[in-house]
């Protein structure tokens, strides 16, 4: 395929985002969004944006509180906040079965949990509540949670269970301290226990925009989606550069980031909004959310 991306700058429709100054982008400082910003990075696309960089929890506040135009958001804050955000198509953070970077370390067999100390990240909202899902309709148990930073050791040290996202968890997959500490220790991928469940698509994050930023400038909407998919369709062409550039940030075995980038996904098409149905389906089940939302994307 050919790169088409460089081609929309100084376009007419280009222009029209030109003139509003910078879009405030939201950035997950995690390896599994990097497919999506490699081409904006590189300098391939020439798009005007003020990156405000941050663990998804973060993001989801600032997006909340306005100060975010478009941003990845955690799945579940969609759900929660519907009536403000419009869904950029056909981009996402995802996994079909494993995702490995969003994993559950417990000490004891997921069924011994019942009324058991267990952290939770920090950093994490959909997860949070995927957490829940899984324990409670797979397992049939529901553990006492707590929110913690994401520090595995710290956090088994006074808990049972914890569960850890993003590149914490990819570095504490290969921790041996860890594995010294907890021979026994048992890491769940919470994307492959989804699918398990539901035979389902995880939907973990999607890129929203600000419903009044798509309504006063949709000519520059249309050219932030197309650039994005075309920053991610870059990335995949060009994967020895892209896992090159993931272990100059994190220091990781080559073969945990090229497997990571073989499972996670950045699409958002049929199968992936079924797949986010029914995560919403069953966090209103076990009260997470009040309602299941629609999904309003962009020019659909």
């Amino acid at each position: 395929m050919s790169w088409q991306g460089a081609a929309l700058a100084g376009s007419t429709e280009a222009d029209t985002t030109w003139r509003l100054g910078p879009v405030r982008l939201g950035y997950i400082e995690y390896l599994n969004v990097l497919p999506v910003y490699y081409g904006l990075e590189q300098g391939i696309i020439d798009l005007p944006v003020a990156i405000k960089k941050g663990p998804p929890s973060q993001l989801n506040q600032l997006f909340i509180q306005g100060a975010l135009d478009i941003t990845p958001i955690s799945s579940i804050e969609y759900a929660r906040h519907a009536g403000d955000a419009v869904v950029l198509p056909d981009l996402s953070v995802s996994a079909d079965g494993r995702v490995t970077s969003v994993l559950l370390f417990t000490k004891v067999d997921p069924s011994e949990l019942e009324g058991r100390p267990v952290a939770l990240t920090s950093h994490s909202a959909t997860s949070v509540v995927l957490t829940k899902i899984i324990l409670q309709e797979r397992y049939g148990v529901k553990p006492v949670y707590h929110a913690a930073p994401p520090d595995p050791v710290h956090m088994l040290a006074d808990s049972d269970a914890c569960l850890i996202i993003g590149d914490y968890a990819l570095l504490a997959a290969n921790n041996a301290r860890l594995k010294e500490l907890y021979p026994t220790l048992r890491i769940i991928d919470l994307g492959e226990a989804f699918k398990e469940l539901t035979g389902e698509i995880m939907v973990f994050a999607l890129w929203v925009i600000r419903r009044e930023f798509a309504e006063r400038n949709p000519d520059g909407v249309r050219l932030v989606s197309r650039l994005f998919r075309a920053s991610r369709d870059y990335a995949m062409e060009h994967m020895p550069q892209l896992v090159d550039e993931a272990l100059r940030r994190r220091e990781l075995p080559r073969a945990a980031v090229e497997e990571h980038f073989r499972q996670i996904r950045h699409h958002f098409t049929e199968p992936y909004k079924r797949g986010l149905l029914t995560y919403y389906r069953l966090a209103h089940k076990i009260g997470e959310i009040p309602a299941v939302p629609a999904l309003d994307v962009w020019g659909e």
